[in-house]
């Protein structure tokens, strides 16, 4: 019986600390909306990264909002560069993210990570 009451208790402490931790990223996640919004409204781009792999890029976008149409202007960069996708993953849900790895094709091997990230930045930017 002691064993079971043990248990119950731990449970209980545990689900307060949990309600406890969410409480504190709600709060953090507020001043962080303050922050935000009262810092400058204009549009900004997209975060993208851009790493050399031993054949080809590790291309990652992340930008607060999800524009309709940014995964395909992105992709059509991609093509335009002579870039084969081999792999991604892309969230569109809130927020837009995309990590991909784009292989080149072996007729075009002059292209660098910063022509990559110049390319996708153009993408998004030409969207309007």
């Amino acid at each position: 019986m002691a064993s079971k009451l043990n248990k119950a208790s731990i449970i209980v402490d545990a689900s307060k600390y949990i309600e406890e931790l969410k409480q504190k990223v709600e709060g953090l996640n507020s001043e962080l909306g303050d922050t935000e919004s009262s810092s400058s409204q204009n549009d900004e781009l997209p975060m993208v990264t851009v790493e050399t792999l031993e054949r080809g890029f590790l291309i990652n976008v992340f930008s607060e909002k999800n524009c309709p149409g940014m995964l395909v202007s992105i992709l059509e960069a991609f093509e335009e560069l002579g870039l084969d996708v081999l792999d991604a993953r892309v969230s569109c849900e809130d927020t837009f993210q995309l990590e991909a790895v784009g292989g080149e094709s072996q007729k075009n091997d002059s292209i660098d990570a910063q022509m990559v990230k110049q390319a996708v930045l153009r993408a998004i930017k030409n969207m309007d």
